[in-house]
């Protein structure tokens, strides 16, 4: 199969100027999605999706291909769908590549391992899902907003009949980690996920994104800590 695997790196940022080109646990950023993909067995390209000179500097010198994204695709409102488009078209003009599978990884997520997307290819294939994407188990916590008067209105249960955890379910998180997709969900939906959907499960520590520089701080102390996973862990029997 042709599984591609697509890193969108701008290289502009609100919350952390130059986000992508930021150190964590010694690596510029967008370093470990690169090395991770190129490390799975599953995928077999990786392209990188970019409006900045260094960073395709970065990429390349990792061993990832690079794509140029035009500048309306790498403002702040641009969706990452819109990216993921740009690149599948780019390469079907260019080469009349045709993706089987779409890995989409986002670099603020630098704390997944190599096993964590073979395992979420292997889910999509093995249960017949079109779209897979990674999230953490939650137990049941309340959730709330503020109306326009500044007052705590419930989101996801009754305050006057508030369940116990035991009694609710296991919920999952999207983490923004990894999505696996069927070409085809993008292009006749427009989103990433879509079809018979499927969950691959990873820990919290390994769910944590990069907005702020209090999570850059964060993921630096537990990706440098004697105990940090792999991230080039593979499955056992590959």
């Amino acid at each position: 199969m042709n599984v591609l695997a697509i890193i969108p790196a701008r290289g502009g940022s609100k919350g952390i100027a130059r986000k992508n080109l930021n150190y964590v646990a010694d690596k510029p950023l967008i370093t470990w999605s690169i090395e991770v993909a190129l490390s799975a067995n599953s995928v077999n390209r990786v392209i990188v999706s970019t409006d900045d000179k260094e960073i395709c500097t970065v990429a390349a010198s990792q061993g990832a291909e690079v794509i140029i994204r035009p500048p309306e695709l790498a403002s702040d409102t641009a969706s990452s769908e819109s990216t993921l488009i740009h690149v599948l078209e780019t390469l079907n003009k260019k080469e009349q590549y045709e993706a089987d599978l779409v890995v989409f990884l986002q670099a603020t997520s630098p704390y997944r391992t190599a096993k964590d997307i073979d395992d979420a290819v292997t889910l999509l294939r093995q249960e017949g899902y079109d779209s897979v994407f990674s999230a953490c188990e939650q137990h049941f916590t309340g959730r709330w907003t503020l109306d326009k008067e500044k007052c705590a209105v419930p989101i996801n249960f009754d305050p006057a009949n508030r369940p116990r955890r035991q009694d609710r379910g296991v919920e999952y998180l999207e983490n923004g980690s990894i999505y696996v997709f069927k070409p085809k969900v993008l292009k006749e939906t427009g989103a990433r996920m879509g079809g018979r959907i499927g969950i691959h499960p990873m820990p919290m520590k390994r769910s944590l994104q990069i907005d702020t520089p209090d999570d850059l701080e964060l993921l630096d102390k537990i990706m440098t800590s004697p105990t940090a996973d792999s991230t080039h862990e593979k499955p056992a029997n590959q």
